[in-house]
């Protein structure tokens, strides 16, 4: 599906003016067209025009070059084509030198036209891709980067830039999908460290004995299958910071392995017997209450206030709804770009129904919706019907009435409902429910349910 790219055309000759506007919406485009400079300017304001063919001699006080020069003020990076009767090398070189990237001469021909365009509308979009993957291998996560206008957010951005440049384990509270990671990646990036590995490590995703190997490392013969010897993370991010997710989730052997590390800089890879020294600022996640953990007997309280020794807990996003507007926007930019898709937007019945709906699985489960709406999407603009099945269970404003059932029935209906929305899919059923997937897997079995 083609793009629709606004187009405007500014000549004070009616016939001229339609003619090539009728040849560009048959190629799809969508056209504004105006008599002068001035009313160009005025539509200008109001629409982000992809191309712009300007008639160098108008009536009316503008020429075509001050209406260019005009347009350029507000929209820098509409490109400009001068439509000329009159070509001569003087017109052409001021023409471009005050900012066109083509010119034209009468009497115009449609595949000339067309050809024009879709030479400078290719450009665009392979200047926008390549700006999105600079901004992607450029520290994409610089607190710049970070997108948000809620208060609560705007401390946490606050607190991250102050404690970028300090040694001081981090502890990152929030629920699944909130951007624990993408916060611990800003405080790394925004410090003195920023030049030094990021290394991130799911806590959860591994049994106890491989997670100790992904973490230290291991030596030749240490164990069936270990070949060689290999450094772990935490030797990788020597001199800069290790990001240990889901952290609530490691063993009790592994805990006093991490206190010791944290105490001490040093450890030993598996199967070693030579000390490893190490400087890795340790930032960990958690969608679990680690206190109550400690409480519990489950988690030791010596690595727990190890750890936290500045805490930072994220709102979930239903606890800041006025930053949905700008990530589903952002979202749509960037996927759209990576799917090769022509969506230009959102649709403001859309925009609300996201605001509406109260996103258990927080920013990636937004991000995933986006994606699937982009990726079934049949329109320029993601409308309503591209979510509609969000209607189904939006819970903004409604009372939720529990039913007279055991806990267990209750929590198993409840995993049985997040498989069926997300069609079976584990990994987007743990993100809605806010739980990961192991966790996710033990309930399966626990109450025998197929997926």
């Amino acid at each position: 599906m083609k793009k629709v790219w606004p187009i405007l055309v500014v000549d004070d000759e009616e016939v001229m003016c339609e003619s090539m506007a009728a040849w560009l919406r048959e190629d799809g485009y969508r056209v504004d067209t105006a008599p002068d400079g001035h009313k160009a300017l005025e539509l200008a304001k109001s629409t982000d025009y992809a191309v712009c063919f300007i008639d160098l001699k108008m009536p009316g006080g503008m020429d075509g070059i001050e209406t260019m020069m005009a347009i350029h003020v507000i929209r820098p990076e509409s490109s400009i084509i001068i439509i000329t009767a009159y070509a001569t090398v003087d017109t052409a070189i001021q023409a471009m030198k005050e900012g066109a990237q083509e010119y034209i001469v009468k009497p115009c021909h449609p595949q000339e036209i067309s050809m024009l365009v879709s030479r400078m509308l290719k450009l665009k979009k392979l200047q926008s891709e390549n700006a999105i993957l600079r901004k992607k291998i450029s520290r994409q996560y610089r607190h710049r980067d970070i997108i948000t206008k809620n208060s609560r957010m705007e401390e946490i951005l606050t607190l991250t830039r102050e404690i970028s440049s300090i040694r001081s384990t981090v502890m990152i509270n929030g629920e699944s999908g909130t951007g624990k990671e993408l916060v611990a990646r800003a405080i790394h990036y925004s410090g003195d460290r920023g030049e030094k590995p990021f290394v991130s490590v799911s806590c959860a995703a591994l049994t106890e004995t491989l997670l100790e190997s992904e973490l230290f490392g291991h030596e030749k013969g240490s164990f069936t299958g270990a070949d060689g010897q290999r450094k772990g993370k935490f030797e990788l991010a020597d001199g800069g910071t290790i990001f240990l997710d889901e952290i609530g989730d490691i063993s009790p052997k592994l805990q006093a392995d991490l206190l010791r590390v944290l105490q001490e800089r040093r450890f030993y890879r598996v199967g070693g017997t030579q000390e490893v020294s190490v400087d890795a600022r340790v930032i960990a996640a958690t969608n679990k209450n680690l206190a109550e953990e400690v409480r519990q007997g489950r988690f030791r309280d010596d690595l727990y206030y190890r750890l936290n020794v500045i805490e930072i807990r994220i709102p979930p996003l239903r606890e800041r709804r006025e930053d949905i507007p700008l990530l589903a926007e952002c979202f749509v930019e960037r996927i759209a770009s990576e799917l090769g898709k022509d969506i230009a937007g959102i649709s403001a019945s859309a925009l609300k129904l996201l605001i509406e709906y109260d996103w258990p699985g927080n920013v990636r489960e937004l991000e995933n919706v986006i994606e699937r709406a982009i990726v079934t999407s049949h329109n320029g603009t993601l409308v309503e019907g591209d979510f509609s099945w969000l209607n189904q269970h939006s819970t903004a404003g409604q009372t939720w009435v529990v039913p007279d059932v055991p806990l267990a029935e209750m929590e198993r209906r409840v995993i049985e409902a997040a498989l069926e929305r997300k069609r079976g899919n584990v990994r987007e059923a743990a993100a809605a429910l806010g739980i990961d997937r192991s966790t996710l897997y033990d309930k399966l079995k626990r109450y025998d349910i197929a997926h």
